[in-house]
Formats: structure tokens, sequence, C-alpha cells
């Protein structure tokens, strides 16, 4: 029997398979307030197959925006939008957690509200570039968080993660990869602060694990994931010994009895898995390059609970019912990842036969 198509336990939650839908960023939302557009709904409900959607990366607050038309989870027109896409998704039996995504210094002020710097655990600027609405800009210096605007940025997120359970989500994912805000304060490379939250791994961890702690607060653990990404080193981040800070970091996840963790490698030679899962009580949700063959080798071996699946599920809405019958899966389109309206986004085929006997 296919392991993939196995029920699993999940927090809270019993999910009728072990395929999971990664979180991605779309750029659907309506640039000058964050929130989704009607398309949106439809995208995620043609993916309800999934055991479990995780949304893209939402900004917990608008200084955490990073990308031009991401959406947000701050205001009142931000949830009951979002409220309509997660009735479209149970109504057709599914799960879907929000992806919190504070960007950090992965931003530029012309995203920010009253054109603000971007902030960070220090003051340093990274290299690369980020979307806007007037095309690509060069990352800026942030702003130096004091440690009374982390206990503000903390809090916001323990209030997003209330308006993600308003809006109907069953349950919410820190994003603490990609060199957003949580790996910029983990990782060595980007942190170079001198108080409780810099210097040794446990300084470095304690912005996560205090965020993590207000997020479990509003949703209990069952209902809070954590997505990481060891030596990705997207958006100009690293850490002079990776092995040890993950390690570390997810051993003191098992006091909050998160309902999984959600780990994709991307790059990197060493097998984070082998090294994390053992230390990690609840779910394993592996990730980064899968395909079938490689998500029934996992399972069948217990390397993880269930299968993450990105650009598959992209540009295959019906995934599950694909994987299931042996179909051939249609190519995702790159140049239209982040761009807006439908093509791209809503067109992709599906099956004539879409329902799995």
């Amino acid at each position: 029997m296919s392991q993939i198509f196995t029920p699993v336990h999940i927090g809270r939650y019993e999910l009728p398979n072990r395929l999971v839908m990664a979180p991605m960023t779309r750029s659907r939302a309506n640039d000058d307030d964050g929130v989704p557009t009607d398309i949106v709904a439809t995208y995620y409900s043609q993916r309800a197959g999934a055991g479990l959607i995780i949304s893209e990366g939402v900004y917990p607050t608008a200084t955490g925006k990073g990308h031009v038309r991401t959406p947000g989870i701050e205001t009142d027109a931000q949830v009951d939008a979002w409220k309509r896409v997660t009735d479209a998704v149970h109504a057709r039996g599914a799960r879907i957690f929000m992806q919190l995504m504070h960007c950090g210094r992965i931003s530029h002020p012309s995203l920010l509200p009253a054109n603000a710097q971007p902030v960070a655990p220090s003051a340093i600027k990274p290299a690369g570039q980020t979307w806007t609405a007037s095309g690509q800009q060069e990352f800026v210096t942030p702003h130096e968080l004091s440690v009374a605007e982390i206990a503000d940025v903390v809090a916001g997120y323990r209030a997003a993660t209330r308006r993600a359970l308003e809006a109907g989500f069953d349950g919410v994912e820190l994003h603490a990869a990609s060199g957003y805000l949580p790996e910029q304060f983990l990782s060595s490379g980007s942190n170079k602060r001198e108080d409780q939250y810099g210097g040794p791994i446990e300084n470095r961890a304690r912005f996560i694990l205090e965020v993590l702690t207000a997020m479990v607060k509003e949703a209990g653990g069952d209902r809070v994931g954590i997505k990481i990404s060891p030596e990705m080193n997207y958006n100009d981040i690293s850490d002079v010994n990776p092995q040890a800070t993950y390690w570390h970091l997810v051993e003191q996840l098992n006091a909050f009895n998160l309902a999984y963790l959600h780990v994709a490698l991307f790059g990197t030679p060493f097998d984070y898995h082998a090294l994390l899962k053992p230390r990690f009580n609840g779910a394993y949700l592996m990730g980064g390059g899968l395909d079938r063959a490689k998500a029934e080798a996992a399972l069948k071996k217990g390397q993880a609970d269930a299968a993450v699946f990105g650009s598959a599920f992209l540009a295959n809405p019906d995934l599950p019912a694909r994987l299931r019958n042996g179909a051939t899966l249609n190519a995702p389109d790159r140049e239209t990842f982040f761009s807006a309206g439908e093509k791209g986004y809503i067109d992709y085929a599906s099956l004539d036969a879409a329902e799995p006997a």
C-alpha cells in the first residue's frame, strides 16, 4: 500500500493523506492593502486534495512585508478575505495552516509604512534585491531592533495568530527559514548583538522561542508548526556552525508540543533529516525537491511523517489524484510564479477524473 495515501495525525488533526502543500509566495494580493484577491480562494480550494495546505507567507504586521503584492493578516479587511479562502478550503474537506512570515531586513522602504527602514537583529545590509512595485530594488541597511521593539514584534506575531484563527485557519506555521527575521536572529552571520538576543546559540535562539511562546498561547501547541531550512543560505544568511545551531533549536521545540516540524533542505550535502527527526517529538514534515518515489521511500523508512510538495502542487491542482493514478504532471510556468492575475495561478489543467477511487 502507498504510504502517501494513509492517514496521519498532525497536531490535533487526523489528515486523510500525507501530502502537504508547501507554502509558496504567489504575489496575488492587492499591493496597497495586503488583501488577498478573489482568485486566492479559488487557488487554494483547487488544491484541497492535500492532507494539509500551508499558505503562502503572510506578514503578521505591515512592517514585516518584504515583497510586492504579498498578503497580510493585520486588518479586518485582510481577515475577511482570508475567511473566504478558509471557507472554500473547508468546503472541500481540507485543512489549512497560515504561514506567518516577517521578512525583517529582506525588504525595502518602499514596501513599508511611511517608507520605514526594514528591521533586523543587527544593522547589517544583506546582499541582493527584492521585488517592489517599481521592480527590483537593492536591500538597504536595516534598523537594529531594540529590546523593547523586539517585544513589539513578538506581540505582533501573537496578534497575527489570533487573527489567523479568526479567519478560520486550522493552525499557523512560523516561517523560520529563507533568511527572514527569525532566521536572522538565529544565524551568527546576521546577528552580531551583544545582549540577551545575540552571541551564543542559547541567546540567538531566544527570539524564535519567544515568538513560539506567543503563538502557542493563542493557538495551543497542537495548532502551531515551524519551518526551518538549514544551510539553504537564501537571502544572504549564514551561520558559523549550522549543525550545532539547529540541533539546539530543535531540542528546545519539544517543550511546546508543536503540531509539526517542517524541514526543507535545498543544496546541503549534510543529512539534517537524520540529525533532527530523532530529536523532535511531534510530526516531522520533509520538504525540498521531492517526487513520489522519494516521498514514498522516506515515509516507508520512517524518515518523515508527511511529504511536502511545492511547485508540483503549484502546477497540478489535483496532485494527489495524479500521483495515485500515475498520471503525467503539468510543468510549472516559472514566468508566472510572482505575476498578477489568473495566468499560471488558477488555470492549470486538472485530470478529467480527479477523484481517486
